[in-house]
């Protein structure tokens, strides 16, 4: 025992034997487990991140994206309004050669048909039906009103009387406004005392759609008008106003005691002029 005593001593003294001290960590190694350490913590934070903002976009971040984008509430998805076998009354007389020609059914599509109705403001008589789809483009909203505005009111329309060939029957009508009753509002036929959106609305999800049959009539003059939509989504309301059919006005006129020009449809979908013209000369084939 003393020898090993002895020999402990002896290396002490010399500084030769025994055991020696851990090296201290080099700068490097430091620096790596420091790397390490912030590495695991990001992708862990990162993680956590991503799981809070998952859960705030789904239940209501895409909200906050598409208003920050400047997203309407509500998209209109398609409007069309019932032309097909009904008379239609135009502004003013066709006059222009190009327009009489399209209206004669000369080597006219029915895209220049329907551009030449709108360049003289087509309307139906006395009625109107109109479809409207409407989409959804929050998590939640409700469509709280839908109501018509009158842009323009004037005397009826007495240009041109177009008379379709044949007389169809229209679809089942959901609901009713008169122009010419104030306040203009949609009514059901079987309450038509009591406005349909103050007794419902309609509910619609992110891409749910809805579609309208909107049956407006209005007899006493010539009317301009387009919708308005009232839709609520969270605890902001919004205004969304529906055009119709190539962004214009949607038109309808009460009858006139007579009209300057009139045609009738003929097979092709074009018309036949039934009355003198004051447009054409004697030279004029029109």
């Amino acid at each position: 025992m003393a020898k090993v005593r002895q020999g402990k001593k002896g290396g002490e003294s010399r500084g030769g034997g025994g055991d020696r001290p851990e090296p201290e960590p080099s700068p490097g190694g430091w620096k790596a487990a420091r790397t390490w350490v912030a590495g695991v913590a990001s992708a862990v934070l990162i993680a956590a991140v991503g799981v809070v903002f998952t859960t705030w976009y789904t239940a209501s971040g895409s909200d906050a994206v598409d208003q920050v984008a400047g997203e309407p509430p509500l998209t209109v998805g398609h409007v069309e309004v019932e032309l097909d076998e009904r008379p239609l009354v135009l502004r003013e007389p066709v006059t222009d050669a190009r327009d009489r020609a399209i209206l004669l059914g000369k080597a006219a599509s029915d895209t220049d048909v329907a551009a030449m109705l709108a360049r003289h403001h087509v309307a139906t008589i006395g009625k109107m039906t109109a479809t409207v789809v409407l989409t959804g483009n929050r998590s939640s909203l409700r469509i709280i009103d839908v109501e018509p505005r009158v842009l323009t009111r004037a005397a009826p329309s007495d240009g041109a009387l177009l008379v379709p060939g044949s007389a169809g029957e229209t679809g089942t009508v959901e609901l009713v406004a008169d122009l010419d009753r104030r306040p203009v509002r949609f009514v059901t036929k079987e309450d038509p005392r009591t406005a349909y959106f103050r007794k419902k609305q309609i509910d619609l999800k992110r891409d749910e759609m809805v579609t309208l049959s909107l049956s407006i009539v209005g007899g006493k003059a010539y009317y301009e008008f387009d919708l308005v939509a009232t839709v609520l989504a969270g605890e902001r309301s919004e205004k969304i106003v529906i055009n119709g059919p190539g962004g214009t006005p949607f038109r309808l006129t009460g009858s006139a005691d007579s009209y300057r020009t009139e045609y009738r449809e003929s097979g092709g979908g074009f018309w036949l002029r039934t009355s003198p013209d004051p447009a054409c000369t004697a030279s004029e084939q029109c």
